[in-house]
């Protein structure tokens, strides 16, 4: 086992709850900045305190550095349920989608150009509704478990 992994175990530990939360809000921020105010707004905490501590916790584990009040997104790190996430912008999407998009629009393209009914154009709408219909279901069930 290499270093890295030992300490992606030990973040994976202590990433949970509302130190999840966080460190997502974090993750979909634009610029990878925040500050403990809107975090605690965003994430409907009780107080400022409870937003900086959890800050502070990110900080400890090495993903957040302070920078007088705001916090910098230094390190990202895919554990858990973060692995079924990719980022596109500020965008934090379930990997299903991508293929979830592209079959469906496979699907919707062969249904527009279907012509002949026989065994093997019957087999091949059959596949792609049940593989868009697996896919989305998926990238559903996916963006449910987000933190």
């Amino acid at each position: 086992m290499g270093r890295s992994e030992l300490d992606e175990k030990s973040i994976a530990s202590k990433l949970k709850g509302n130190t999840l939360r966080v460190y997502w809000r974090l993750l979909r921020s634009s610029s990878g900045v925040v500050r403990v105010r809107e975090t605690q707004r965003s994430l409907g905490f009780s107080s400022p305190a409870l937003a900086s501590y959890h800050l502070e916790k990110l900080m400890e584990l090495g993903l957040v550095r302070k920078i007088r009040d705001e916090y910098h997104l230094m390190r990202t790190v895919n554990i858990g349920v973060l692995k079924q996430f990719m980022k596109i912008g500020t965008f934090l999407l379930p990997r299903c989608t991508l293929y979830a998009t592209m079959f469906t629009t496979l699907l919707i393209f062969y249904v527009s150009q279907f012509r002949a009914v026989n065994f093997y154009s019957v087999f091949a709408l059959i596949f792609g509704v049940l593989a868009t219909g697996i896919l989305w279901y998926e990238a559903v069930r996916t963006w449910r478990q987000r933190p």
